[in-house]
């Protein structure tokens, strides 16, 4: 049965761009100190970019921006790490059982 509207849904997101409320940085200490972690630079603009916003909508925008830009790398470093450590596992790669069936690529 489906969730009505105002019901959460049961089934886990299947986008790769989702991003929860509570995904990442909750303070700015937090976000800071992540930022730092990505690069320094990266710090640098986001202080500018706070300081330069107007309290409100401007605010929550700069924030917003900065904690999807830490989940996201996040993401990426933890997708390479488990690929690395599957190929350092050995895990070998299964070929496609219907890939003779695809007359695209043959050659007669």
């Amino acid at each position: 049965m489906s969730a009505l509207p105002h019901e959460p849904s049961t089934e886990a997101s299947s986008d790769p761009y989702a991003f929860e409320f509570a995904d990442g940085p909750q303070t700015l200490a937090e976000l800071r100190a992540a930022l730092a972690e990505i690069n320094p630079e990266v710090l640098t603009a986001f202080d500018a970019r706070l300081d330069a916003a107007t309290f409100g909508w401007d605010h929550d925008e700069v924030i917003a921006k900065a904690r999807r830009a830490v989940a996201f790398s996040k993401r990426a470093r933890a997708a390479a790490e488990a690929a690395a450590r599957e190929e350092a596992a050995g895990a070998q790669r299964v070929d496609d059982p219907w890939a003779h069936l695809d007359v695209r690529d043959s050659t007669p």
